[in-house]
């Protein structure tokens, strides 16, 4: 985890609400139910059954509600990992298997932390993997039970955090000076929790989560920061950033501009924030607030409380070791455990500690064992010389016997070990270069064959990749074909399973697919929605040149828009606006059928106001332009042909960047723009825009024009304050884009 100077500096917290309406959300597809403890319901969904009738032979009196998601089980590994990278993260020192190999050691949410892989998620995210003793209280739901939840058991959570221990707290006041509370950290944490109807457990083990569990508190809940003197966040709220003071600075600004000015009013508050913000929206599991899977506020994925992959499964194994204690593991509990459509028929495996390739490599030297596993003591299969071809799926992390045991492909197909000293990577070894698509969800591996393999990844039905060899082996009644994703990540599907472009697929495939591969023509990208129209959420966005399968063309007409069904290259089905009368937003590069008719708009879908061609990114608002980021002279005019364009010193101009304060006229009608994050006028959003917003914030400075006002309201609640910082921080680094 993380050092004591700030172990809680990866965590994505509450704040991240608050962004929420700036940066687009998921809604759920299928409706979602919670239904009692019914085996016949749930032996439908493979795995379940025989775990919870286990658990519920042990533990009469533990009582089980099923949450059925509705959600595809695919799709929710997608949007958790492919559509916002860095969504969930884990420890740098993990392997390579663990690690998102598009991100690589690229650090997400702190120095320490890398983006997680498909795999790691779908490890922490499938629920049967933690229906055990040990791991099931993150299905625990979050609110109060006196009867069960005591002073004790909170005692027993923070038992080994040496600045909560005693009868009372002593802190820094705001003037530097030592103020005392007559109340152990014990108490103040079950009066909290009980005031806002949460459990006393849950709020210690977020407590612990945050701070750490060592001597001190961290720097954010100290009270002795320069600067921020007498003031404490222990939930690290708002405690965001690229470096640890950055992320540090952020936590304390908001808990001044709060006045949280000691423990006990940091963690009242943090207690609500907890209930109001999570808990009251159906995320009441700490599976939950780590995984939004949950619509009862109409979204999904965005609002989830920390980035850490394994934290319900950390803090869920707290709360237990808090129940055993005392005696508790046979009261009666309530537990409310997700179910998603079409799981796999196995539980999702945990990552090993072995690389996963898929690698062509040769022998160098002479009289080179190929053995049945990774040592000297295993059987040779094969023995080769110099510039024999391999397929490497697997590099080992350790050492035995003095060497790296990697594990390979023989051009027949079969598995072996060699050690890492007599072979040497190459080029990748390709015959065909072709535009395919899944015509099935199907997973991915990292060489041929279903055994002895590794999953990549679930390639989503319609997903594009391209075929770089084809016919190479013949295994487990399989032809299996090596392709390259958009990301770059290789790896080996069964033929059966591809499609070549949009035709029907080759002889032996079932497929009767009529997908059709389109290319992104419009300058400013695309916006991939949840559902048809412009209203719908945001699920993850395309830019220009960029290649989808359409697998639905025309599926609606809404908003002055033809709306169609696609699939991205990373594998997210959604809906994407396809043009309007004016102009067109895709081109098809291969089809099954090139005589698919556009819908043309009805009279009732024609937009009500900016009729001069549709682009939401930019949209006439009363006596203002409204823009997005990205908008250039160029890219306005594509939209507006006539438009005249003067800076803020009054000259006109024909090309760059347009900044907020500049005058726009179109059809003869003169507005100022607005654009959206740039608060100082400069065209450009960067952090001289975030150190403006930061002054406005904490009153060092004010905004006296409504429309730099208006650029910085990112979250458009009409107040300046610290969810637009975040959400303009967030586009800053590139994590998430400022959206009309």
């Amino acid at each position: 985890m993380k050092s004591k100077v700030f172990k809680a500096i990866s965590f994505l917290t509450l704040l991240i609400y608050i962004v929420i309406n700036l940066i687009g959300i998921n809604s759920a597809v299928y409706a979602q139910s919670n239904e009692g403890y019914d085996t016949g319901k749930i032996s439908n969904y493979p795995g379940y059954l025989n775990l919870l009738e286990d658990l519920k032979a042990r533990h009469p009196n533990w009582n089980f509600t099923l949450f059925y998601t509705g959600l595809d089980w695919n799709q929710v590994i997608k949007n958790e990992t492919t559509a916002y990278h860095g969504r969930n993260v884990v420890p740098s020192s993990k392997g390579s298997s663990w690690i998102c190999s598009s991100c690589g050691n690229t650090p997400k949410g702190g120095s320490s932390w890398r983006c997680a892989s498909e795999v790691a998620v779908a490890y922490y995210m499938d629920p049967r993997n933690w229906l055990n003793d040990a791991y099931i209280f993150q299905f625990e739901r979050l609110s109060y039970n006196g009867a069960i939840q005591t002073i004790d058991g909170v005692r027993q959570i923070i038992s080994n955090v040496g600045y909560m221990q005693g009868d009372a707290i002593y802190y820094t006041r705001t003037d530097g000076s030592q103020g005392v509370i007559n109340k152990s950290y014990a108490q103040v944490i079950v009066e909290a929790a009980a005031a806002a109807n949460i459990s006393p457990y849950h709020l210690a083990s977020r407590l612990k989560q945050e701070q750490g569990g060592g001597s001190v508190a961290s720097a954010t809940a100290r009270g002795t920061y320069g600067g921020y003197v007498g003031y404490y966040n222990f939930m690290n709220i708002g405690a965001t950033g690229n470096s640890d003071g950055e992320v540090i600075s952020n936590g304390l600004s908001y808990a001044m501009s709060h006045g949280w000015t000691d423990p006990e009013i940091s963690i009242r508050a943090g207690a609500e924030a907890l209930a109001s913000s999570y808990i009251g929206l159906g995320q009441d599991t700490l599976y939950l607030q780590k995984f939004d899977v949950d619509d009862q506020d109409g979204n999904l994925y965005w609002h989830q409380y920390m980035q850490n992959a394994a934290a319900a499964v950390n803090e869920g194994a707290s709360v237990r070791s808090a129940y055993q204690s005392l005696g508790f593991m046979d009261n009666s509990i309530d537990f409310r455990i997700p179910v998603y459509e079409n799981m796999p028929d196995t539980i999702c495996n945990e990552p090993g500690v072995e690389g996963i390739v898929t690698q062509n490599v040769k022998i160098k030297g002479t009289n080179v064992n190929i053995r049945s596993g990774p040592g000297t003591g295993h059987s040779i299969i094969a023995t080769e010389n110099t510039g024999y071809n391999l397929l490497r799926i697997e590099t080992a992390n350790s050492t035995n016997e003095g060497f790296y045991w990697d594990k390979v492909v023989l051009p027949d197909g079969r598995k072996g070990y060699v050690a890492r000293n007599y072979i040497v990577q190459v080029a990748d070894i390709t015959n065909c270069n072709d535009v395919v698509t899944t015509n099935t969800s199907v997973n991915l591996r990292n060489g041929p064959g279903t055994e002895g393999t590794t999953v990549i990844t679930t390639l989503i039905q319609g997903q594009v990749l391209t075929r770089i060899a084809t016919g190479e082996y013949n295994l487990d009644g399989y032809i299996w074909d090596r392709v390259k994703l958009s990301d770059g990540r290789q790896g080996y599907i069964a033929q059966n399973y591809i499609d070549i472009g949009g035709s029907i697929a080759p002889s032996g495939s079932s497929s009767s697919s009529s997908n059709e591969i389109i290319k992104v023509i419009c300058n400013s990208g695309l916006k991939v929605r949840q559902q048809p129209g412009t209203g719908s959420s945001v699920l993850t966005y395309v830019d220009k040149n960029d290649t989808l399968t359409r697998i639905e063309a025309g599926a609606s007409n809404v908003d002055g828009y033809i709306w169609d069904k696609i699939v991205t290259s990373d594998g997210i089905e959604g809906y994407i606006a396809r043009g309007d009368e004016y102009e067109n937003y895709i081109e098809v590069i291969q089809s099954a059928s090139n005589n698919i008719p556009a819908p043309e708009p009805t009279p009732e879908s024609q937009p009500q106001q900016d009729t001069n061609k549709s682009n939401d990114n930019v949209k006439i608002e009363n006596e203002n332009v409204i823009t997005e980021p990205a908008t250039t002279v160029e890219s306005l005019k594509e939209k507006y042909s006539d438009a005249k364009i003067t800076n803020k010193d009054g000259q006109e101009i024909s090309s760059g960047n347009i900044g907020t304060g500049y005058k726009i006229t179109v059809d003869g009608n003169t507005y100022t723009a607005i654009k959206l994050g740039d608060g100082n006028g400069d065209g450009e959003i960067d952090t001289g825009d975030s150190f403006l917003l930061k002054q406005v914030i904490m009153g060092i400075k004010q905004l006296d024009t409504d429309e730099f006002k208006s650029a910085i309201d990112l979250n458009r609640d009409g107040e300046i304050n610290t969810g637009d910082s975040f959400a303009l921080k967030k586009h800053i680094m590139n994590i998430a884009k400022i959206t009309i």
